[in-house]
């Protein structure tokens, strides 16, 4: 079956190997495997290549192979570059024009403060890599010795999304399809999952349907999963969009940087996503009064409210690309992670759990959690996939493992959004507070930006950088109240520790 890809497609593995593997042929003429991925985007097919080279047979079917536009999945943060590095496939950051992230610029009405990936973040247990990866064991300490400062990666997401698929097929154990899945194959007696069910369009614009068999079924098919309500309880929360802005030769404040802009409205992103091309993300909360039809829409809330508040240098470019018309929109959803004990079928990624992108952290979850199946479907632990009592242990296992960096970041995610997308004073008091703990630098930096990086994995040093804060926007409402109204601040300093 030919597959097309945007650019030039890889060399396909030598026909003798192909001819003489018998996982090949049930892969093409049986459509039989060991492992079903359904859905070739960042999560599916990192997975699928993994598994791949564990010498599993792997059926990878995506809907549309061709490069996918989207205006989020475009930061990876330094946790995420690591995991890559872990899976061997460092090299997908490489020949798509890809920009080097050191770190954060938080602009607070005006005001600015760098907050740069903490070098030396977990100690010297990790000095020998690009920065150190917090192992989840050993305890956060300062260090002395300087090391590298981890960096993240900024780029066009469909881009890096070819560049994977790229990699899968160079793999001769996948076999990529692109076809439309329309719903999974389960046994009426067992509740096993035994496959899925696929559609194909023809040119005469019929459909051809078709099965695709394995011992274990993933559905990892993103955001908009069409399965997820099928196999868990939860549903995702939207309150926001992001709308976003392609901006071309903008002048950022911060070459190398990821911009948070904060202001009287909600945060808008800035980073650089490709030599020329900037990535604007503009948070829009639900019923915000300067966007809705009566005052004009989304383009005259970004243009009288969200314009005048960037940085100088940033808004011709802004205005530019506002006029240019091409303005995007992506939902800003919540959805808490699920364990599943379907027998033969995992949820995976997006579909299963999403936070706030505020933070850049889906894709280093998603990274960080095929490392941790890769050990615990390695065929050492699972020798056969079609053991379904022992895969659903270890995916019990696999939902306490990825806690340590999926709290954290998923925590802090919906914290950070809420703190700065302030709506109320006990939230401005925080979000003032934030921005003085950042001005302070040192280790008041270094640990939440540890965090949000994915490079320091302790929820507990998480709750200790939240209740400092509090306490310092506690310390600033006194000082700037006066000693008259001393009983109203300190209730007013319970309402704001209680928020934080």
């Amino acid at each position: 079956m030919p597959l097309i890809l945007d650019s030039s497609p890889p060399p396909s593995p030598p026909a003798s190997t192909i001819e003489s593997s018998p996982a090949t042929v049930r892969r093409q003429e049986h459509h039989e495997s060991d492992v079903v991925v359904v859905g070739a985007g960042i999560l599916g097919t990192a997975l699928a290549i993994t598994l791949a080279r564990q010498n599993r047979s792997v059926i990878l079917l995506e809907k549309s192979l061709k490069e996918p536009d989207r205006i989020v999945g475009e930061l990876l943060q330094p946790g995420g570059v690591q995991a890559l590095e872990k899976l061997g496939l460092r090299e997908c950051l490489e020949e798509i024009d890809a920009i080097r992230v050191k770190g954060y610029e938080v602009i607070y009405y005006g005001n600015g403060v760098e907050i740069p990936y903490p070098a030396n973040a977990a100690g010297d247990n990790d000095s020998g890599r690009q920065g150190g990866a917090f192992d989840g064991e050993t305890p956060y300490r300062e260090s002395k010795k300087e090391v590298q400062r981890p960096e993240g990666r900024s780029f066009h997401h469909g881009r890096f999304i070819q560049r994977l698929r790229r990699a899968a097929l160079l793999e001769p154990n996948i076999s990529l399809i692109e076809t439309t899945v329309t719903r999974t194959i389960t046994n009426d007696w067992t509740g096993q999952v035994l496959g899925v069910e696929t559609e194909k369009g023809l040119w005469d614009g019929s459909k051809q349907p078709d099965t695709y068999f394995g011992q274990l079924t993933v559905l990892a098919d993103g955001y908009a999963s069409r399965f997820r309500k099928e196999y868990i309880t939860h549903a995702p929360v939207s309150k926001s969009k992001f709308y976003g802005l392609e901006l071309i030769d903008a002048d950022l404040p911060r070459s190398m940087h990821g911009h948070v802009v904060l202001g009287e409205g909600a945060p808008v992103l800035l980073y650089q996503i490709g030599s020329r091309e900037t990535r604007a993300l503009v948070d829009v909360p639900e019923s915000t009064p300067t966007a809705s039809p009566a005052n004009g829409g989304v383009k005259t809330h970004l243009r009288n409210v969200v314009l005048p508040s960037l940085p100088k240098c940033v808004q011709p470019s802004f205005a530019k690309a506002l006029d240019d018309g091409k303005l995007r929109s992506m939902p800003n959803s919540w959805l808490p992670p699920s364990t599943q004990q379907i027998p033969g079928m995992i949820l995976l990624g997006d579909a299963m759990n999403m936070r706030h992108p505020l933070t850049g952290g889906g894709m280093t979850v998603a990274f960080n959690d095929v490392v941790v199946l890769r050990d615990l479907l390695s065929p050492e632990e699972v020798p056969d996939l079609g053991d379904t009592t022992r895969v659903r242990r270890q995916m019990q296992k696999f939902h306490w493992r990825r806690k340590g960096l999926t709290s954290v970041i998923n925590i802090l995610a919906q914290a950070l959004y809420s703190l700065f997308a302030a709506n109320d004073p006990n939230l401005r008091a925080l979000q003032l507070g934030c921005f003085r703990y950042f001005q302070l630098g040192g280790s008041c930096i270094d640990g939440p930006v540890g965090l949000l990086a994915g490079i320091i994995r302790q929820p507990f040093i998480l709750f200790y950088h939240f209740f400092a804060v509090a306490v310092l926007a506690i310390w600033l409402t006194i000082q700037q109240s006066p000693l008259h109204r001393l009983p109203m601040t300190l209730a007013s300093s319970v309402g704001i520790f209680w928020k934080a």
